[in-house]
């Protein structure tokens, strides 16, 4: 009986860690997408301002070409809150460290 409970946690806390796992993996799955308001340079990376449903977000890419008014999709990401650019002289609220464009 004691093997068949100590079984029991152990399916029972597996299934609670793949369901989490699950959940994490949903929410950072999610491109990054809008039509850019603003957007510079600094060293390796491009900064991206991006509207979407009047919210606006920051996206650090690789360095790439990006103009004003393009839409573009950018691949999930990492987010960073108070992120300082020595390069820019400014810090973003929030920003979100992306690979590149979705292709």
């Amino acid at each position: 009986m004691k093997k068949v409970l100590m079984l029991f946690v152990i399916v029972l806390m597996f299934t609670f860690w793949v369901s989490q796992s699950l959940a994490a993996g949903t929410q950072e799955a999610s491109s990054v997408s809008g039509k850019v308001v603003e957007t510079m340079d600094s060293g390796r990376y491009t900064y991206a301002l991006l509207e979407k449903n009047r919210q606006k977000t920051w996206v650090a890419v690789p360095q790439m070409k990006i103009t004003r008014g393009q839409h573009i999709s950018f691949q999930p990401g990492i987010e960073m809150t108070n992120f300082e650019s020595k390069g820019l002289k400014r810090t973003f609220d929030r920003i979100i460290f992306s690979a590149g464009p979705v292709k």
